[in-house]
């Protein structure tokens, strides 16, 4: 039997990891989301945190580490949900 270490995560990522889901929730939440969504989503939040700078890319890096690839027809506010969960350090 192996122990996980509990998730530890940075200020910023929780903050882009809740930002996210609530733009996911707030605009069209069953719709379908995209991979595409999730990367761009990445840099547009952390440039809104840190503006074009390397404190933005390794948010955004951060951020995209821990955000999971979105799943074949999951719906933008099954992927909030998701987001949320991990913002409470819930490992999916």
């Amino acid at each position: 039997m192996t122990d996980t270490a509990p998730l530890v995560l940075s200020d910023d990522t929780r903050t882009m990891l809740n930002r996210l889901a609530d733009r996911l929730d707030s605009h069209r939440p069953h719709a379908v989301m995209v991979e595409p969504t999730r990367l761009a989503q990445a840099l547009v939040l952390a440039e809104q945190i840190h503006g074009p700078t390397e404190a933005a890319f390794t948010a955004e890096q951060g951020f995209l580490a821990i955000a999971p690839p979105v799943r074949d027809k999951q719906t933008r506010g099954e992927y909030a949900a998701l987001l949320r969960l991990i913002a409470q350090g819930v490992t999916p």
